[in-house]
């Protein structure tokens, strides 16, 4: 059954009486709904004795716009992340251990089971959260958000091991230029526009990955006219480092999730403090997106940093606001990600 399609359902059918391969294989079927860049799903598991582990596919890496693995390292910390709550949910408790083998880079993350618990009442609401979140590229109404709300996101990144900074008045819209900046330094580049084409989808369900335009604002001009032109066109001309600083300007909220340290279990850290806040949006009825050009383009992302007032790295830059619901993108199955 997919996750996407039966998820309202597929949640009474844990298999309670199952193998320990059959429960990590449903559990595991969560942790596929993660987001990642350019929806590239970088992650392979590993199914162990009373573990499951975690590896980077780094075929599906971005070497133009994430040469470091630094966003293939958070897609995946989302993706430990929801396994976490998806683990919780059905009475196990773990432990989870990041980059557990130097001599192993690939191997991001260990999950360990250490015994049986009942599930706490966070650990429902997140987990019945994973496949309603949807990244929802389209602008958002003008409603605010709650501080009540807000606050509560800035203590999830927390009890990550992250920080997330709101960023409001005129950082706010310095962030907007250095998002509308970035977009015509990325796309002023050919190597970049051929890697964005690479993952460009025509949403008709003949790639299981990829940028779907359906999952696109109908404006974003650019994904109405095909890859070809993503790739030879000057792409920036068209105006989207205009509509990309709308977007950022016209939500209601602006906001730099960080790391105090720049290497791969401070990607890891930032990955799961991400979905544990896209979750959190989720349940309060939130909506959320990323305009991260100003991070992946490095002299951008010490300006970035500057604005939020610390001497630590920015990871993700996140915008969010009330809308109508978002399309599902698509996911690659279980076996194609599943290392035996």
């Amino acid at each position: 059954m997919s996750v996407l399609a039966g998820w309202q359902t597929i949640e009474q059918d844990f298999p309670r009486n199952g193998s320990w391969e059959e429960q990590a294989c449903f559990c595991l079927q969560y942790a596929l709904l993660a987001p990642s860049t350019h929806n590239a799903q970088p992650w392979l598991f590993r199914i162990r004795a009373g573990a499951i582990e975690l590896q980077a596919d780094r075929s599906r890496g971005l070497a133009v716009s994430d040469p470091f693995d630094r966003e293939l390292s958070i897609s995946c910390g989302a993706a430990l992340f929801n396994l976490r709550i998806a683990l919780q949910r059905f009475g196990f408790q773990v432990e989870v251990e990041v980059v557990p083998r130097a001599d192993d880079p690939d191997l991001l993350a260990r999950v360990t089971v250490v015994g049986r618990a009942r599930p706490a009442a966070e650990s429902r609401l997140l987990f019945q959260a994973i496949p309603r979140r949807h990244t929802n590229r389209g602008s958002f109404d003008s409603r605010p958000v709650s501080p009540r709300i807000l606050h509560e996101l800035v203590q999830a990144a927390r009890r990550e091991g992250a920080w997330l900074e709101i960023l409001e008045g005129d950082n706010k819209l310095a962030a907007a230029d250095l998002v509308a900046e970035g977009d015509r330094v990325q796309l002023a580049d050919p190597h970049f526009r051929r890697e964005l084409s690479a993952w460009q989808s025509d949403g008709r369900g003949a790639r299981a990955d990829g940028l779907s335009a359906l999952g696109l604002p109908t404006r974003e001009t650019g994904f109405e006219l095909g890859p070809l032109l993503i790739r030879t066109f000057d792409w920036y001309s068209l105006g989207r480092p205009a509509q990309d600083r709308e977007l950022a300007l016209g939500s209601p909220v602006l906001a730099v999730l960080g790391t105090r340290h720049e290497e791969t279990s401070a990607w890891l850290a930032a990955g799961q403090a991400l979905q544990h806040i896209l979750l959190g949006a989720t349940i309060a009825g939130v909506h959320a997106s990323f305009l991260n050009q100003a991070i992946e383009v490095s002299a951008l992302r010490q300006r970035l940093c500057a604005l939020t007032g610390c001497v630590s790295f920015p990871q993700i830059l996140l915008r969010m606001g009330h809308s109508n619901a978002a399309p599902a993108t698509p996911r690659r199955k279980l076996e194609d990600v599943l290392l035996r």
